[in-house]
């Protein structure tokens, strides 16, 4: 907390910020601006709804200091960034960005609320250092609905790979070190990311479709057409990483592809040993790199999964109920330094304490849980209990008063 310190203008506001991260460090089972103040010993929920909306902090900056504490602790060789979405379920029309879209969070098309992530993977952890809100054309085709909603006049429609590409740019305008970019088919599918990346000399492993379109020295083909023509030998069994169950073993094979710029442009075609199923991925590097490289990016791709359901799972990053601009990225913002903080210090145990015998390195939810027991243990008394419950329910009674007034006559 002392880092981004200097991003707020008063001390109340950064004494409720921390509070807030501590709050969504804990266990409490839901979290939002009512049980976190609860549970940082408050009276009403105000202050930190002040701390959402209107108080003076730059939500940008305190993302570029998240961003060079974690390249600061998780630098490493073999850095990956990943470009990802997720989807929160949200109810009503009001809240930002929110329309009827598909989301994976659901595996369908549902009501809600979608943000592009930039995650920083390396073999030491991984952890989101940028996010983009996704503002579909029929908010940007509305002003007075932007306006409510407190999106600035600048923001107009934007697509997922174009958001994807402005984090990029940021980290490796920042310094980030990393030399290859992963992500799924919504961003190999892309021909301007991908220019952007060669442009740069960034590599790249982008799943693609199987019906995407593949330039060979005789003609156009499918993915899954190009497969076909590859002989058995381009076959090789290599491991994706290791998993839960251990090492993820698949088979791989290489195919160029014809391309009059700069750099090596090839097809990574993956196998799966048991079903068959295949998975393609759109590869450049501006020098040759064996397979195996190729290989150990795409594997990398799942590490923003998993930092998905951490931040989710530990910090609250999909359990904000606000609804407009500036509160949305101030509550993602705080989050992820939630979770950076665990990730970070799951890394330096890691290094410092490998484990003894019979045992697995800590984890974070084991940090997260030996954290609240030994470092923060709150003690509220039964008075402040007792108020919390009396203000809750007496704001449920006036909204649901408000509520039925609002309901036509029936009788």
């Amino acid at each position: 907390m002392g880092r981004i310190a200097g991003r707020f203008v008063r001390v109340e506001p950064r004494r409720r910020a921390r509070a807030f991260v501590l709050g969504l460090l804990s266990d409490l089972p839901r979290k939002n601006c009512w049980t976190l103040a609860e549970h940082a010993g408050d009276a009403t929920p105000y202050g930190l709804q002040h701390l959402m909306s209107r108080a003076k902090w730059d939500a940008d900056a305190v993302r570029d200091d998240i961003r060079g504490f974690v390249v600061e602790h998780l630098r490493h060789e073999d850095a990956v960034l990943i470009v990802d979405e997720t989807g929160d379920l949200k109810k009503g029309t009001h809240t930002v960005g929110v329309q009827r879209q598909y989301t994976g969070t659901a595996g369908r098309i549902e009501n809600s609320q979608v943000a592009v992530y930039l995650a920083y993977s390396t073999p030491l952890g991984h952890a989101a250092i940028d996010r983009e809100l996704y503002v579909p054309r029929s908010w940007t085709e509305d002003t007075a609905r932007c306006r409510a909603a407190g999106i600035p006049d600048t923001v107009g429609f934007t697509t997922k790979p174009a958001l994807a590409a402005r984090m990029i740019g940021r980290a490796l305008d920042s310094g980030v070190p990393a030399s290859w970019v992963a992500g799924d088919e919504v961003y190999g599918g892309n021909p301007h990311l991908r220019g952007e990346l060669e442009r740069r000399e960034v590599g790249y492993v982008l799943a693609v479709a199987r019906d995407h379109q593949i330039t060979t020295r005789p003609g156009k083909l499918r993915a899954d057409a190009l497969v076909k023509k590859l002989p058995k030998r381009a076959w090789q069994k290599l491991s994706a990483g290791a998993g839960a169950k251990g090492h993820r073993f698949y088979d791989w094979a290489l195919a160029d592809i014809a391309n009059d710029r700069p750099g090596h442009h090839q097809l990574l075609v993956r196998r799966n040993r048991r079903s068959g199923e295949l998975a393609f991925y759109r590869c450049y590097s501006a020098t040759r790199v064996p397979l195996s490289t190729l290989v150990q990016v795409a594997g990398r791709r799942w590490t923003v999964e998993e930092t998905f359901q951490s931040g989710k799972g530990l910090a609250g990053l999909d359990e904000h109920q606000v609804r407009h601009w500036t509160s949305w990225h101030r509550w993602v913002t705080l989050a992820m330094l939630a979770h950076v903080f665990l990730t970070v210090v799951r890394a330096d145990e890691h290094a410092r304490h490998p484990g003894p015998d019979g045992l697995i390195p800590l984890t974070c939810n084991e940090i997260q849980r030996l954290f609240n027991a030994l470092v923060v243990p709150l003690v509220h008394g039964t008075a402040h209990w007792l108020d919390w419950s009396h203000w809750q329910r007496r704001h449920q009674a006036r909204s649901q008063a408000s509520h039925y007034q609002r309901q036509p006559d029936h009788a």
